[in-house]
Order: C-alpha cells, then sequence, then structure tokens
C-alpha cells in the first residue's frame, strides 16, 4: 500500500481500526481504502479496478485456495452475488433473496437471513441477486417480491423492511442498492411486465421514502410525500396511453459520479416489445422515441431530479436495454468522462458534465439493426431490420420475422465491465450472438408478461459465443480479444498489478495479463460462474473471492445457446484465495 492511501485509510478508520460504523467517506474511498470492500463495483463509479499490485503478472500462478463457503440448501439458482468486506466480515446474497454474514479469516458462518417470498413472484429472469449495500451499523438489500429490507450488520436482525412496488404488478428487484450521503438508492424491475421503471431514495436510518422518480415520460415524481415535477412532457414521445404502461425498468442499480454530484440510471427496455404499438411517427423528430426508456439518466440525489438524459436505442424494438452500467473515469487527457457497453452492440463515451454524447464504437461483430452512430449521437437504422407489423400481416397475427444481432440478451447484458487506471482500457464482457425475432399482437393485463414479440437465440460463431475485450475507450478499438465457448455472464475485475479477472460457464476462474490477453492463470471452481470478483488486503496478504453458481437469463431464455450450455450444474460456493506472503515477492 503507498503512502497516500495508508494515510486515507488510518484518518477514516481511526487509531482503532475498522471497528467504526461504515461512513459515507468510507464508501467515496472505497477504493483506496484497500482492506475492505463496502460498495458494489468497488467504488460507487463502478470501475472494479483495484490499486493493489501485491498480486501481480509475476506471482499470480501462486494464488491458492483459503477457504470456500456453501451457501447450502437446495437454492442453487444464478449466484450473481458481489462480496462485501467490512471489519472482519464477508457479506454476500443468494438466489432467492438470502444473505450470509462470514468470518472473512475462517469461512465460517456468522448468520444467515432468508427472505419469506410470497407465492406468484414474477422475476423475469432467474431467482437471482446482485448483493448489498453497507452503511452504519446496516446491511440493505433488495428481494424478489420488490422490498427493501435494512438488517442489522452484526446479527441479521431485521432493522426496518419497505415495499418498492407491488410484485402482483409483475414488479420485482434484484440489484445491490446503491448508498449516497445517507440515502439508499433504489430501482425496481419487471419490464416484461408492463411496470413503470423509477428509482427511489428513502432515508437510512428509518426507510422512509424521500423521493421517487418514474423514468417514462407523463408519470409524476415525488418529494417528501408531495408530487414534485413531472417526468418529460406527457405524450412528447409515446402516442395515447402507451406511456402508462411504459416499461423502462431501472433493474440493474446505478452508479454516483462524485465529480458531478450526479446518480446515473439506466433505464430498460420500453413495453411491449412490439414498437408499433409504440410508434407515434417515422420521421427524425423524435415523436417516437419513448423517452425515457432505453436511456441512461442522470438524476440530482438530493431531490431526485433529473439534470440529463441519453437515449441509446430510441424507438427501441428488439429488447435493447438501456440499463447497463455508467461507469465514471478520467480519459488519458484528463477530461471526465461516462463510459457504457449498451445491450445494442455499441459502446459509448458520454461527458460527466451533461451526458452529452462524445462517441460510440461496436463492441461486438456483427451488428445488424444499425450501420452506426451519427454525429448527434442517434442510431443509424437499418430498416429492414426491424421486427415486422403484425398488423401488416395477412392474417394479422405475427409480423415479419427477421434476424437481428446481437440477441435481445445484448452485446452485453447486466455483467459488469472493468476499467483499468494502469491502462486507461475498459475490459468488457460481451457475446457474439443473434435471434429470429418477430412481432404479435398483444394488450396489457396486469401481473401478465406485456411481450408481443417472439424470438429465438442463434450463436453467430461455432467456435465461441463469449468474448472479452478489451476496448481503448479514446478510439473505440480492441487492444486484445479472449474468445470462450460459452456466453459470458459474470463481471470482471482489473488490479494494478497488471490483472484482469473473470469467470466462465465452464466454471474457470481465470486471470489474463491487462495489455496482451494472455492466460496466467485459472481455478476450476464446479460450477458456472455468474458472480463478481472482488480483491481485497488482509494480515499483510492480498486475497481474491469469487461465487460460483451457474443460472440467471441464458439457460432461461437463451433459445439454441441455452441447449449448448444445458449439461452445466447449478452451484453455490463462494471461494476465497490468497497469495501467500511467501510468493509475494516471486
Amino acid at each position: 500500500m503507498n503512502k497516500f492511501v495508508a494515510a486515507v485509510a488510518i484518518s477514516l478508520l481511526g487509531a482503532t481500526g475498522a471497528s467504526a460504523n461504515v461512513t459515507e467517506e468510507m464508501l467515496a474511498n472505497d477504493q483506496t481504502m484497500t482492506n475492505q470492500v463496502v460498495t458494489n463495483g468497488m467504488g460507487r463509479h463502478l470501475q472494479r479496478y483495484s490499486p493493489l499490485e501485491t498480486l501481480n503478472k509475476e506471482n499470480v500462478k501462486s494464488l491458492v485456495p483459503a477457504w470456500a463457503f456453501s451457501l447450502g440448501g437446495e437454492k442453487q439458482r444464478g449466484q450473481e452475488t458481489q462480496p462485501l468486506i467490512y471489519d472482519g466480515v464477508m457479506y454476500i446474497t443468494g438466489s432467492y433473496s438470502r444473505m450470509y454474514a462470514i468470518d472473512v479469516k475462517t469461512g465460517k458462518e456468522l448468520w444467515q437471513y432468508d427472505a419469506r417470498l410470497p407465492e406468484g413472484i414474477l422475476p423475469c429472469c432467474d431467482v437471482i441477486n446482485r448483493g448489498a449495500a453497507i452503511y452504519g451499523d446496516k446491511i440493505i438489500f433488495g428481494t424478489l417480491d420488490a422490498r427493501i429490507v435494512a438488517l442489522d450488520s452484526k446479527t441479521g436482525d431485521v432493522v426496518w423492511r419497505d415495499k418498492i412496488a407491488n410484485y402482483k404488478e409483475g414488479y420485482s428487484y434484484t440489484a445491490a442498492p446503491l448508498i449516497v450521503n445517507g440515502l439508499v438508492i433504489t430501482g425496481n424491475s419487471g419490464g416484461e411486465f408492463g411496470v413503470v421503471g423509477s428509482v427511489q431514495a428513502r432515508n437510512i436510518d428509518t426507510g422512509d421514502l424521500v423521493w421517487e422518480r418514474p423514468v417514462i415520460e407523463g408519470h409524476m415524481g415525488t418529494l417528501n410525500g408531495e408530487p414534485s415535477t413531472m417526468t418529460g412532457t406527457l405524450n412528447a414521445t409515446w402516442p395515447g396511453d402507451q406511456w402508462k404502461t411504459g416499461g423502462g425498468a431501472t433493474w440493474l442499480g446505478g452508479s454516483y459520479d462524485s465529480r458531478t454530484d450526479t446518480l446515473i440510471f439506466g433505464a430498460g427496455n420500453p413495453a411491449p416489445w412490439n414498437s408499433w404499438l409504440r410508434d407515434a411517427g417515422q420521421d427524425n423528430s423524435g415523436k417516437g422515441d419513448n423517452l425515457y426508456a432505453a436511456s441512461r439518466i442522470g438524476i440530482d440525489p438530493a431531490t431526485g431530479e433529473i439534470k440529463w438524459h441519453y437515449q441509446t436505442t430510441p424507438r427501441e424494438g428488439w429488447d435493447y436495454d438501456g440499463v447497463n452500467e455508467v461507469v465514471s473515469y478520467d480519459d488519458r487527457d484528463g477530461n471526465q468522462r461516462l463510459a457504457t457497453a449498451d445491450r445494442n452492440g455499441f459502446f459509448y463515451v458520454l461527458d460527466a458534465a451533461d451526458g452529452g454524447f462524445v462517441s460510440a464504437a461496436p463492441f461486438v461483430k456483427d451488428i445488424s439493426w444499425a450501420s452506426g452512430i451519427d454525429d448527434t449521437g442517434r442510431p443509424i437504422y437499418n430498416e429492414d431490420n426491424r421486427p415486422g407489423d403484425p398488423a401488416s400481416a395477412a392474417d394479422g397475427k405475427k409480423g415479419d420475422v427477421i434476424f437481428a444481432s446481437p440477441s435481445f440478451l445484448g452485446g452485453k447484458n447486466w455483467m459488469p465491465m472493468a476499467f483499468s487506471q494502469k491502462t486507461g482500457n475498459f475490459y468488457v464482457p460481451s457475446n457474439e450472438w443473434g435471434m429470429d425475432i418477430w412481432n404479435e399482437p398483444t394488450t396489457y393485463k396486469k401481473g401478465a408478461a406485456y411481450m408481443g414479440a417472439g424470438f429465438t437465440i442463434k450463436p453467430n460463431y461455432e467456435d465461441h459465443i463469449g468474448s472479452l475485450k478489451a476496448i481503448d475507450p479514446a478510439t473505440g478499438d480492441w487492444v486484445w480479444e479472449y474468445q470462450n465457448d460459452a456466453p459470458l455472464w459474470g463481471g470482471v475485475m482489473t488490479t494494478a498489478g497488471g490483472l484482469v479477472f473473470f469467470g466462465t460457464p465452464e466454471g474457470e476462474f481465470i486471470a489474463l495479463d491487462d495489455e496482451t490477453g494472455e492466460k496466467l492463470w485459472s481455478f476450476q471452481t464446479g460450477s458456472g460462474i455468474v458472480g463478481q470478483p472482488v480483491t481485497w488486503e488482509q494480515d499483510g496478504e492480498q486475497y481474491v473471492s469469487i461465487m460460483s453458481g451457474w443460472g440467471g437469463a441464458v439457460p432461461l431464455w437463451g433459445g439454441e445457446v441455452a441447449k449448448k450450455v444445458n449439461y452445466l450444474n447449478q452451484g453455490g460456493l463462494l471461494w476465497t484465495f490468497r497469495l501467500p506472503k511467501e510468493m509475494a515477492a516471486n
């Protein structure tokens, strides 16, 4: 640890070590405080970069297991959590809305909390949970019945719980909450059920709602229990009453850019998928854009007011969800930037000040729906690659089938990319696949799927689907590519030691050289990895953890791709590795 990092750690923890409660300052400095991980993304900017360099390219071959923790029971589906580590305890969430506290030195369970889920929950894409948030003496996470729960971090006892939305209408919650200035910030899930996406902020101590910001135009926000402002302008980009069930779920959670004091959330696909039902004009006036679905949105954390928006896929019709994470970073020239890799296959760089478009470049090989992004940041559509209008079909039941790439699961889906302050590059987990897709008639019914589309996913190449790419954000160029047979569905982490960590559905946990993509180390975890790695230092040694447990959307929605990986076993095992002190110099 360098002197600056050590000084920050001492000043924030105090002379007695990490016994104090988690503070706003600790959250803000999480990346530099290398003996802890107290934020999703290893920093609220979501860079997933560690300044630790004890573990490096030369000695990573000596990384060995320290302990493993089993989630136990029969609930072993889709373990996508990111661990949090504080004051000698690791916190993880599990499928079916479970929380575990584990002794970080021994792997022994300290307590477990199981949410009592009601009958009739409607999760779209498996019963996963992506992690928790920690602040003060509380650990907070969301549940599949669209609730938010605060637990005592020492005992696991419930301190407060509140309802985000009504699960009977199709709402759920799977993301890790975000905490900024004593507020717990959450989104919602359920875009396939005609819900309305929103962002909510609650008082960390009581759970009381402070503000709510719907992300579909026409809906009214609230502040301190009173109506505040309308989102957008009613019927500016939505026809008729379509905005009332407009989708735009904020299901992945958000990031926080402290440089501009801005929350940044992605809004998912508009509902229904059948874009002809939401069409309000084919000119370039923006009438049919369906704001603010398929967008990134900058929000004032104190009031919930929208500062700016950038829509990646106007008039979206392929389920190119705009929810992917937005990472704050400084480019090599010192400019304050934001980066996001969209499901639509393009990697975008935005201006951090106002979300303005800077550049875009493909990060997958065979984008068919658009020929590029113009100078204003709008896509240049290939109109022939829009799924056909069922109303134009002879029987009115099924529009023309088209093959679109990427598939609706995206060039990149939820799985988080990482940024390296060492190389200045992003490391993007992507997939090379396409789909047959067609539109169908549909009507809204509360609590029922509201899609109006059918689809079958297909691999684009025989020798790989997964593709981890190192991308230069200044040019959009691919520095290198690491191909994998099965789709990639887990998070990526980079380190100052020159390493890129990620896992595969085949169960391999892998470290690559950040400059060349060469495989330097791997370990077979026994089940597919869809979790998110973290690293920290403890007793003078560097540790790395990853959750192993196959599941998520691919086996449920993957069509021909799902058949390709149907041999993979589910699981629930948290692996923790260490670099022994005697190996650190080797």
